[in-house]
């Protein structure tokens, strides 16, 4: 039986991982319960609303994603090779669940946000937010490949909501037509944006 002292989480974890497998509009109160092992007056006991969970759900996922996210971006890391090891790790963490679903997930900011959006004031927000601390590490590498000529880029928060744009429009185009490869060869798409190639035949 679960224990009751971890219930919340496990329904946050139920409620992410059936929302990124489907989607928002089709979990249910009654799956998110039956996934975590819950009674619904469990569930209310915690949320008012599936809306209300989701959020906590994102932000739950964020809190477990940020040490992860600290390490592959650390300043003691050359910038560009930041990159590399976040793509890297991506790639090979959609390709373990591709293994385990059959399917590309994506991203599950992209995948729920993109659905709720427009009906979902608070799911948005927080989808906005958490979007806005991961385009931070996008910029702090940007700014020190800038600061050692390695690219130029003046104004780094423009140049990292560029590639994060463009490297979500990849994740989608692999969640929809199912494959992994696109994700695999994004490295050199993102050495494009940034300019690397470019940057480096001005100063030979």
């Amino acid at each position: 039986m679960p224990r009751v002292s971890d219930m919340k989480e496990r329904l946050t974890d139920a409620a992410l991982d059936l929302m990124w497998e489907n989607s928002y509009g089709t979990t249910s109160v009654d799956s998110i319960c039956e996934r975590a092992g819950s009674k619904k007056g469990s569930f209310y006991y915690f949320f008012k609303s599936k809306s209300e969970l989701t959020v906590a759900a994102l932000e739950a996922e964020w809190n477990k994603n940020k040490a992860n996210m600290d390490a592959l971006f650390s300043p003691t890391i050359p910038p560009l090779e930041r990159f590399d090891r976040y793509f890297d790790y991506v790639h090979d963490r959609l390709a373990e669940l591709q293994e385990e679903c059959g399917s590309i997930l994506g991203c599950p900011l992209l995948s729920i946000g993109s659905e709720v959006s427009t009906q979902d004031a608070g799911v948005r927000a927080t989808v906005d937010r958490i979007w806005d601390r991961k385009i931070k590490y996008f910029e702090s590498a940007i700014r020190d490949a800038h600061a050692q000529g390695l690219i130029a880029a003046p104004d780094p928060e423009a140049k990292a909501r560029a590639l994060f744009a463009c490297y979500h429009g990849t994740l989608a185009q692999a969640r929809i037509q199912n494959d992994v490869g696109l994700i695999r060869d994004f490295k050199e798409v993102a050495r494009d944006v940034l300019g690397v190639k470019q940057a480096h035949a001005t100063s030979s």
